[in-house]
């Protein structure tokens, strides 16, 4: 593992490593907080076992929770720390996420509950996970109303981004993972495909890292990584969850193209960009999925978690993105109007 990428966020006294690379869950057990004696890892059945990262010489619990967003729940958070009660796990103990975003949120929010908190590491399984769930600290379940409308701000004590899982990694998995990295695209500006998958992942996780650093609880910059994230929660809680978060936040990208230009930020060939990265680029759909009823997505958008007293997005202007608040209901009509539009000949 001499070839893994070794990058730090720095949080001063909570500082963690994030390791990329092949066979890096390896690395875990030396890299947890030197007095845990019980491990509880939380995984799925999908998870391959061999993914599962040992832990010689302290007791282990396996906690399987099940696959899709209905499992992100509350419900799930009270089974979990149930378990973890059972177990005896006390705050000198830690909690291990093992898989993709659903796992390390719902792990990590676990962490962050049971006992006010006990220390949490991740094995980021899939490519969302590794370019942006794993890293940062924020953990939450849905409820009805929204997505990730409960959670906490639980940084972990250290991530494995092992590329090993990434070989038999469903397509639908990928893309997953590829709106993400469109995402990045437009936060900085560069074009980030043209280099090796681990070099790309390790570029995210440093852009992120280095965000959340100066921005721990998105106060500020931090919410530009909710880039194109306002419709694409907005599409998974209308779509019943049938949209993976990825492929929500690709269309959510070129949506918000389309509202910046309706608000006069920027020209149309900027859009046009926006539709060539996630399409081109990036190989994900645009298309807003079929029957979705305005007035419940912009419902929907109304309880963001950037909402604070009106309809905020993060948007694209000459000078890069910015947080853009009070944004008029027909603005985003319009928007939608031309997001459904664009593309089709008179």
């Amino acid at each position: 593992m001499s070839d893994a990428r070794r990058l730090r966020v720095e949080l001063g006294d909570r500082s963690y490593p994030v390791v990329v690379g092949r066979g890096v869950r390896h690395e875990l057990h030396s890299l947890i907080p030197d007095g845990v004696r019980r491990v509880a890892v939380v995984t799925q059945e999908s998870i391959p076992s061999q993914l599962l990262p040992a832990f010689p010489g302290r007791d282990v619990h396996r906690f399987v929770i099940g696959n899709g967003e209905e499992h992100k729940s509350l419900s799930t958070i009270e089974e979990l720390m149930r378990g973890f009660a059972r177990a005896g796990l006390t705050r000198s103990d830690c909690v291990i996420g093992v898989g993709g975003g659903l796992v390390t949120d719902v792990a990590g929010f676990a962490a962050a509950s049971y006992h006010r908190g006990i220390p949490v590491a991740h094995v980021a399984t899939s490519l969302l996970a590794m370019v942006d769930a794993a890293i940062g600290g924020k953990t939450g379940v849905n409820i009805p109303e929204g997505k990730n409308l409960v959670g906490a701000f639980w940084q972990p004590c250290a991530v494995a981004c092992d590329t090993d899982a990434l070989d038999t990694l469903p397509e639908s998995e990928s893309r997953c993972g590829r709106g993400e990295m469109a995402k990045y695209h437009f936060i900085v500006r560069e074009d980030l495909s043209t280099r090796s998958l681990e070099d790309r992942i390790t570029a995210c996780v440093r852009i992120k890292a280095d965000v959340v650093a100066g921005d721990e609880r998105e106060s500020g910059r931090r919410a530009l990584l909710n880039y194109g994230h306002t419709l694409a929660h907005a599409i998974e809680v209308n779509t019943g969850w049938t949209i993976a978060h990825g492929e929500a936040v690709a269309i959510g990208l070129v949506f918000a193209a389309h509202l910046a230009q309706v608000l006069g930020r920027i020209d149309d060939q900027r859009v046009a960009e926006h539709y060539a990265v996630v399409n081109d680029t990036y190989g994900l759909s645009t298309e807003l999925p079929q029957g979705l009823d305005d007035n419940a997505l912009i419902e929907a958008m109304k309880r963001d978690k950037k909402a604070l007293s009106s309809l905020t997005f993060v948007l694209d202007s000459q000078d890069g993105l910015e947080v853009v608040e009070g944004i008029e209901e027909t603005k985003i009509r319009d928007a939608l109007k031309a997001h459904r539009g664009y593309g089709v000949s008179s």
